[in-house]
């Protein structure tokens, strides 16, 4: 299969094919020998006049005076808009979209050839090669029926593109080195994603991703190892996808002292586990060499200095302690207390210096999304009637398990966040401004609970067109206060934000709440951390997405030696 595919790359250019087929010190070698000629990117040679060699030039089309003004140049566009769609190679990228869309690789296989045919060739663009390898690639990682052929036609593919002198992107080596983890050949998908930095191309993480998983697949542990260093060196920060990937294939070889360290990049960048992930940890530690890994004696005073200077729930001193592990799911109670053990959860603080980074990257961002003297004029406002001690999501708040937006609902969580708050002060409820003014506001009943914030200094009306979003959020964290609201903040707009810092602070500021005949229930922050935690006896208790503590309590691992039990 690999043979036949640098062939066919071959045939087309030796460029093609011996950057990809060729072992890598033949790389190396062949680049340099490359640059020193042509001073080219190694991908693709420099275009010249057209998308492909069969093309034509066409000649140049007479400009037309201007009769219409304005609508008359309207009307131009119009026309070379549709002129451009409807002509052969509008046609082309058109029905491509479509069997994209429909992951129809036969049809545009078809397409492709019919494309190339002397009689009538259709110049192609980067724009149609990423679509055809696209699908190529689909085919040859779902389908295993049709696996060889596809992989085999994508190659063929590429190795015509770069014929055609067409400059690939990150997309487009992507899809090339999909094909190679297809194949079961990681190490070319590797040299592919090595090649895109030479190419000044920035990898992303779907570009490791085939030779991650292919080399983890392969059960090659030092492999996966290079491409995970090569995600760091490019800035590349690994999911929990990829992070199971290197946890699973480096448990399967028994090598501890990786497991280690992958758990706690685990710790520190996802936090919590979801199934998939667990049942791997699990499997490790109830594995003969996570039986054999660890010391039977260890300095307490180290273990205690590593647990302050990493800032509480883990030390990072290795494993501790030897022999066989007692593993099963346990639940915490209310005081962090697991179930199973005893052991009781540490609350991990957050430094005020990153609170307040935190809230000056807020302000940047949202200046940038929203009216800037809106956004600012909020801020002053703050500081003039702040701080408050809780802050509520009031729209998310009004319309829980309801249609219509409920002000005495609103008004019955403030005054039970009033009750739970340190000074007893009305909470600061953020509205937009259209509900204030506007609907069921101008009810008696609810003109006299707007009345009664307004006096208090407690409402916000965020101003038309404005995301709110960006209010609560805000206030929430400079005043470092409580925010109520069941949003689970997962859109675009929190997704801006990071995955660092911003997971770490909702846990231990937001409220969630429920109600019932007999009023709002107020789910406040956990007294302890939901992370990975490590003991300072060696115990391990890993968290997972099984369970919210609110309809159901969250699963954990609970793992301790039983010598120590």
């Amino acid at each position: 299969m690999r043979g036949a595919a640098a062939a066919a790359a071959g045939a087309l250019r030796p460029t093609a094919a011996t950057l990809l087929f060729s072992p890598p010190h033949q790389h190396r070698r062949f680049i340099s020998l490359h640059r020193r000629g042509t001073q080219h990117l190694p991908f693709a040679r420099r275009r010249r006049d057209s998308y492909s060699s069969t093309a034509t030039v066409a000649a140049p089309i007479p400009k037309q005076e201007d009769a219409g003004g304005a609508g008359g140049e309207a009307e131009g566009k119009a026309a070379r808009r549709r002129r451009a769609r409807e002509s052969p190679e509008g046609n082309f990228r058109h029905q491509l979209d479509m069997c994209s869309r429909n992951a129809d690789l036969t049809t545009a296989l078809r397409l492709y050839d019919a494309a190339l045919s002397p009689d009538s060739p259709i110049p192609l663009s980067l724009h149609h090669y990423n679509c055809l390898l696209y699908l190529c690639s689909n085919a040859a990682a779902s389908d295993p029926d049709s696996s060889a052929d596809a992989a085999q036609r994508g190659f063929d593919i590429f190795a015509r593109m770069e014929a055609d002198g067409v400059q690939p992107n990150e997309a487009t080596l992507t899809s090339v080195a999909r094909l190679a983890a297809a194949t079961r050949d990681p190490a070319m998908a590797f040299s592919v994603v090595r090649r895109m930095a030479t190419a000044g191309i920035p990898p992303r993480l779907r570009s490791y991703g085939p030779a991650l998983f292919a080399y983890c697949e392969a059960k090659d542990a030092d492999g996966a190892q290079q491409v995970e260093a090569h995600m760091d060196a490019s800035g590349v920060v690994p999911e929990e996808p990829e992070l199971a990937a290197l946890l699973r294939v480096n448990a399967d070889k028994g090598r501890a002292d990786e497991v280690y360290r992958l758990l706690h990049r685990t710790r520190a960048l996802v936090r919590q586990v979801c199934d998939t992930t667990a049942q791997v940890v699990e499997a490790w530690f109830r594995s003969d060499a996570a039986s054999e890994a660890g010391v039977d004696k260890w300095d307490p005073r180290k273990v205690k200095e590593g647990v302050i200077k990493g800032g509480g729930g883990w030390h990072g001193q290795g494993w501790l302690g030897k022999g066989p592990w007692s593993v099963d799911r346990s639940e915490m109670d209310k005081d962090g207390t697991c179930q199973r053990c005893g052991e009781r959860l540490v609350c991990i603080d957050i430094d005020p210096s990153e609170t307040d980074n935190f809230a000056n990257s807020l302000t940047e961002l949202a200046i940038k999304r929203e009216t800037r003297d809106d956004f600012l004029g909020f801020q002053s406002w703050l500081r003039r009637h702040g701080p408050f001690d809780a802050v509520i999501d009031a729209a998310n708040v009004g319309l829980y398990n309801s249609k219509a937006f409920s002000f005495s609902q609103v008004n019955s969580v403030v005054n039970a966040i009033q009750r739970v708050t340190k000074s007893k002060k009305l909470p600061l409820i953020i509205l937009h401004r259209n509900r204030v003014n506007g609907g069921n506001a101008k009810a008696p009943h609810n003109q006299k609970i707007l009345e009664s914030w307004r006096k208090a200094g407690a409402l916000y009306a965020t101003p038309p067109g404005s995301n709110d979003d960006w209010y609560w959020l805000y206030a929430a964290v400079s005043c470092r206060s409580l925010l109520v609201t069941n949003d689970e903040m997962r859109d675009h707009l929190f997704q801006l934000l990071g995955t660092s810092f911003f997971p770490r602070w909702k846990e231990k500021h937001q409220v969630r709440l429920t109600f019932s005949g007999h009023g709002p229930t107020l789910h406040l922050p956990p007294p302890y951390s939901i992370v990975i935690q490590e003991s300072e006896d060696g115990s391990w208790h890993v968290p997972t997405t099984t369970g919210d503590d609110i309809e159901k309590p969250r699963q954990w691992i609970c793992s301790t030696r039983k010598s120590s039990k």
